[in-house]
């Protein structure tokens, strides 16, 4: 997100996630192990755009990694060969044209000021991954989460899955796949369901249709 107050970010998600961040963490190795490690090769480099406390970047199996994020508390908490670059995401990034090919992001497009900045960083995204690389994004459906969607103080910009998809499209991105019901809405202050049913629900995508108030949407870079 652009450059904001980065003692604010890291008082914001340290009050919100790190009373649950062990569950956070067991969650994020499920989806990992059985959905997104399938959409991510392992002999690929991949970038998590605004990748928070590295929940995605540390688990998911790839032969290079990078994080962005402006949290300054993020870095401390990367692994060990994890590149961490710390920047406004709709400026120029830190890689190189074609370098990526996998840009990965959950539930952080929301938390951009407006359309011109996700514009731009879908833009840089665009130039960074090679031909064939895919942007994968996660994140709340206003469509589904109604007014509850505003219940966090540093979401900002309200998306759907047609909005985005048009988004990718305008920038030169052919939307592969486009769920507009996947995951429930957010970890926060709900119920610690036990890793395993995470397992079930990503096996019945009857239930996403039910359950579901996230979008997820795999876009390719021609």
């Amino acid at each position: 997100m652009p450059e904001a107050q980065p003692e604010e970010l890291k008082r914001v998600y340290a009050s919100r996630f790190d009373a649950r961040q062990d569950y956070r963490l067991r969650v994020w190795r499920v989806l990992i192990e059985r959905f997104f490690q399938a959409l991510v090769p392992e002999n690929s480099t991949v970038l998590d755009l605004g990748c928070g406390y590295g929940e995605f970047i540390n688990t998911v199996k790839a032969r290079q990694k990078f994080g962005m994020d402006l949290n300054p508390r993020t870095q401390e908490l990367l692994r060990p060969g994890v590149k961490f670059l710390r920047q406004d995401c709709s400026k120029p990034w830190s890689v190189g044209a074609g370098e990526l090919d996998v840009v990965f992001t959950s539930n952080f497009f929301e938390h951009l000021p407006d359309k011109s900045a996700l514009g731009e960083t879908l833009a840089q995204a665009f130039r960074a991954l090679r031909p064939g690389g895919r942007l994968i994004a996660m994140g709340p459906n206003i469509k589904f989460t109604h007014g509850r969607y505003w219940d966090f103080w540093d979401h900002y910009l309200p998306l759907t899955e047609l909005s985005l998809s048009e988004g990718l499209t305008v920038r030169g991105f052919v939307v592969e796949k486009c769920y507009p019901r996947f995951l429930p809405y957010t970890m926060v202050g709900a119920r610690e369901y036990p890793p395993w049913c995470v397992g079930i629900y990503l096996g019945l995508p009857w239930l996403w249709r039910w359950k579901g108030e996230q979008f997820l949407i795999v876009a390719k870079k021609p």
